[in-house]
């Protein structure tokens, strides 16, 4: 059993509360139950989400549920050309009957934010929304606004090479967490889907769900998971793998230590999710090719090529030596 949260805080059961967390929101998305546990992993570590896929697949849809049983206030940024960093920071508007101004906040005030089709947005919206994201406040008219905790962008991108879409920054795909694709329904998940919108009963599932967790108390489970034990030799294996990408053939840039970092918060919200006060090898290796694949740059054919990106990250796995994860680490 799993040590208290904080003082004063209740004792939580991780595996029971995540399987809570996936019977709702696999009501609102089919089939999708290890997408849906990795999602929760990232909310624990606190990380922000980047999710590529096709237009209609249920992106939207499953962030607004997440945030529904998160308790945490959802807001959503539809990503254009045209997108002002006003647009999503807020703005100062002049009151005449006070002789000043009032900062009025923008989208980005909220716990879970969506930013829907990301790679859409010009370079300084996507600058206004990099410092949201790194820094946890924003800058407007010279004054600093600290957003809310918690706080998680998750972001959507159509594959690139579609109509109006541009590549985002490295810059910017380094502050992810994790890259994630939903991929198509499978074919009886998608019958059951359309007769759901058949019955009228699809927006009732969204309107019924009610949170699991409140804002302070998933704040709590992030603080006791970033306390979760790692030992030297699952910080070397983490170094070993990011090492590995800066000197592979096919990636003409390898991750920076900001990705040893990510590895190593996602593999200790992995262990206290499974129970665990200490992360073991499979914690790392499970979410080394969602944490390191955006964060490369690749060459040529690697680049236009998930399945090649996916093969030299499985080849790197292979390679690097496993260290052995012992009774002691448990204690």
């Amino acid at each position: 059993m799993l040590e208290r949260i904080a003082a004063h805080a209740p004792v939580y059961d991780p595996q029971g509360l995540v399987e809570r967390l996936i019977r709702l929101l696999d009501k609102v998305i089919y089939g999708k139950t290890e997408l849906i546990r990795t999602l929760l992993t990232a909310v624990v570590a606190g990380g922000h989400v980047l999710l590529e896929d096709v237009p209609g697949v249920g992106k939207t849809r499953l962030i607004k549920a997440l945030a529904s049983v998160l308790d945490c206030e959802f807001r959503r940024i539809q990503g254009t050309p045209d997108l002002l960093p006003s647009d999503v920071t807020g703005v100062s508007v002049y009151r005449p009957d006070r002789g000043d101004f009032e900062f009025r906040p923008g989208p980005l005030h909220a716990h879970v934010v969506l930013a829907d089709e990301l790679n859409r947005t010009p370079p300084r919206t996507q600058a206004a929304l990099l410092e949201a994201m790194e820094e946890r406040r924003v800058t407007v008219d010279g004054t600093t606004y600290k957003l809310p905790e918690p706080f998680m962008v998750l972001a959507t991108q159509n594959p690139y090479g579609w109509e109006g879409t541009y590549a985002l920054p490295e810059a910017m795909l380094d502050r992810f967490l994790i890259k994630l694709a939903i991929g198509y329904p499978e074919a009886h998940h998608e019958v059951a889907m359309l007769e759901q919108r058949q019955d009228g009963t699809e927006n009732d599932v969204l309107a019924k769900l009610r949170p699991v967790v409140t804002r302070e108390e998933l704040i709590r489970i992030q603080r006791a998971a970033a306390m979760v034990h790692v030992d030297e030799a699952i910080r070397r294996y983490i170094v070993d793998l990011t090492s590995a990408t800066r000197n592979h053939r096919s990636i003409r840039i390898g991750a920076s230590p900001r990705a040893s970092f990510a590895l190593l918060h996602i593999a200790r919200a992995s262990a206290w999710l499974d129970g665990r006060g200490y992360v073991i090898p499979d914690d790392v290796k499970a979410y080394m090719p969602m944490v390191l694949e955006h964060r490369l740059a690749w060459n040529a054919h690697e680049r236009l090529d998930a399945a090649a990106r996916a093969s030299v990250l499985h080849d790197i796995l292979a390679r690097t030596p496993v260290p052995y994860a012992g009774r002691r680490m448990a204690e």
